[in-house]
């Protein structure tokens, strides 16, 4: 596959999912959570595939940066995550679990390769 933008990246895509079930899950908090937890993950879920696009138009070494900030920001999502699970056990948080997991691979895989792959 031919990548001429970033939209093209398996792992943006995949994360781009993330947000919209991150937004689904988040619908179903208690109005309270809007300015709490709510807006906290989706701002680091939304800041996962935005590093990924800002990366991308950057040298090899800032794209390694930005994918490790996108990394971090999966961290963020996965810890919110965690917590929703625990205060509100009625939540189904599965799918964006198992989202979380794969986009956490793709980046952590995409970094490897472009680390191998660099100048030294």
């Amino acid at each position: 596959m031919n990548i001429r933008s970033f939209k093209d990246l398996h792992v943006w895509q995949r994360g781009m999912e993330l947000v919209e079930e991150i937004y689904l899950l988040t619908k179903k908090l208690p109005s309270d959570e809007r300015f709490g937890l709510c807006s906290q993950i989706r701002r680091a879920a939304v800041s996962i595939p935005s590093n990924v696009s800002e990366g991308h138009r950057r040298s090899t070494k800032e794209f390694i940066r930005f994918l490790t900030i996108a990394d971090g920001s999966a961290a963020e999502v996965e810890t919110q995550l965690i917590l929703i699970a625990k205060i509100y056990p009625s939540i189904d948080c599965a799918k964006s679990f198992s989202l979380l997991s794969e986009v956490q691979k793709m980046i952590w895989s995409m970094s490897k390769g472009l680390k191998l792959s660099a100048p030294r």
